[in-house]
């Protein structure tokens, strides 16, 4: 049995991290969207960390949602969020959808760091669930040409699942 996924914020001098954990998926979604525009609106954001080191996997519902992430702040900081990673099927999956384009991407051992406070993880319908799926593979699918041809399937199929 894979590690359930968990999610930790920190904001302190300016710099917010966003810590995930575990086996990422869809369920962490609503959680991770709800922190897309108040971080883009945060007073005093000077710089992002996404810290994937503790990730053994992550769905591309997630990554969407990390992409989404990294595009609502990029105009806000100076340079680009950084994201550090330990598991090399996590960088490889950083790698294979584009995102050393919109994030500076570090290779990183994992050591215990200073205090975090667990985010809930949210409830949602069936109806936002494939709302945020869809959203998060939209945003992929802007990444790169690769991520339209590999993604456009499902984007289809949940849009037409959307009109019933």
């Amino acid at each position: 049995m894979m590690d359930e996924g968990r999610l930790q914020a920190a904001f302190e001098k300016g710099t917010f991290v966003l810590r995930l954990a575990g086996d990422v998926r869809l369920t962490l979604c609503a959680t991770l969207d709800q922190q897309v525009q108040p971080l883009a609106e945060l007073p005093g954001l000077e710089r992002v960390v996404i810290d994937l080191r503790q990730v053994i996997n992550m769905d591309s519902t997630a990554l969407g949602f990390l992409a989404k992430i990294a595009l609502a702040v990029r105009h806000r900081i100076p340079g680009q969020p950084l994201v550090a990673v330990d598991h090399p099927d996590v960088r490889r999956m950083l790698d294979v959808m584009g995102f050393q384009k919109y994030v500076t991407i570090i290779d990183m051992p994992w050591s215990e760091p200073a205090d975090f406070s667990d985010l809930p993880v949210l409830e949602t319908s069936e109806e936002e669930m494939r709302e945020r799926i869809l959203e998060a593979h939209h945003t992929l699918a802007a990444m790169s040409e690769q991520n339209r041809i590999e993604f456009q399937p499902l984007i289809d199929l949940l849009e037409s699942q959307r009109e019933h």
